[in-house]
């Protein structure tokens, strides 16, 4: 009798433990594959985060600093030849582009050369601009898909409770309350995952235009010196 008592009083214990572990642990299969998905899709998004933030101040300083050296040089070629073969900042890598293009084209006709040219530096810069915003899909996604896929979590989880009311022909708050915390727990996880990536992706994205308008005008000043 005594240990038949003492099993209720445990059993009792651990369904009041609503501790984060002993949330998902207690969760079906369905509400466990959907914390899992959304707490790997928010350590995903974060790595693209710290990532993406690292590489615009690099870039913006690397963009800086070749701007600054380009136009106190005395000519593109000398500047060029001066540049190492590989670099981590796009407009360098744009400009040595172009210029390996008017090299080529030296025995054109202007006109000839500055459309070449002018071709060179919009293909690269599309190639530059899409490295730049490599993986912003997924932080959209992420951010569009994680609330809803939480809310399943919430509905699956509320529909378990609503089976154990049925079961058990009790309506008690201690026969509700384990189903009612685990959706509860996937509708957190969605919005933990969603917020930071939607206000990553709206600032990266934002960031990333500025880039591309330094780009483009770096561009422009060039093409008329060609």
């Amino acid at each position: 009798m005594e240990t038949d008592i003492a099993t209720q009083v445990v059993g009792l214990g651990g369904a009041n433990d609503f501790t984060l572990w002993n949330l998902f642990v207690r969760a079906d299969i369905v509400v466990k594959s959907v914390i899992i998905l959304l707490i790997a899709a928010s350590i995903w998004s974060w790595a693209i985060i710290f990532d993406k933030y690292k590489m615009f101040k690099r870039i913006n300083t690397s963009t800086l600093e070749f701007e600054n050296k380009f136009w106190k040089a005395k000519s593109a070629q000398s500047f060029s030849d001066s540049l190492p073969l590989k670099s981590i900042d796009p407009v360098t890598n744009i400009f040595k582009s172009a210029m390996s293009e008017v090299m080529k084209t030296r025995s054109k006709s202007s006109a000839i050369q500055a459309a070449r040219v002018e071709r060179v530096l919009e293909i690269n810069t599309e190639k530059q601009i899409t490295n730049i915003e490599k993986n912003f899909t997924f932080l959209a996604t992420v951010g569009a898909t994680a609330p809803f896929i939480g809310l399943f979590g919430t509905v699956w989880g509320i529909m378990n409770s609503f089976q154990s009311i049925a079961i058990s022909r009790n309506t008690s708050l201690a026969i509700v309350a384990p189903g009612i915390a685990e959706a509860l727990f996937a509708t957190a996880l969605g919005l933990l995952a969603a917020i930071p990536a939607v206000v990553a992706y709206n600032k990266f994205n934002s960031d990333s235009k500025r880039y591309s308008a330094r780009i483009e005008n770096f561009c422009k000043r060039f093409l008329s010196i060609i």
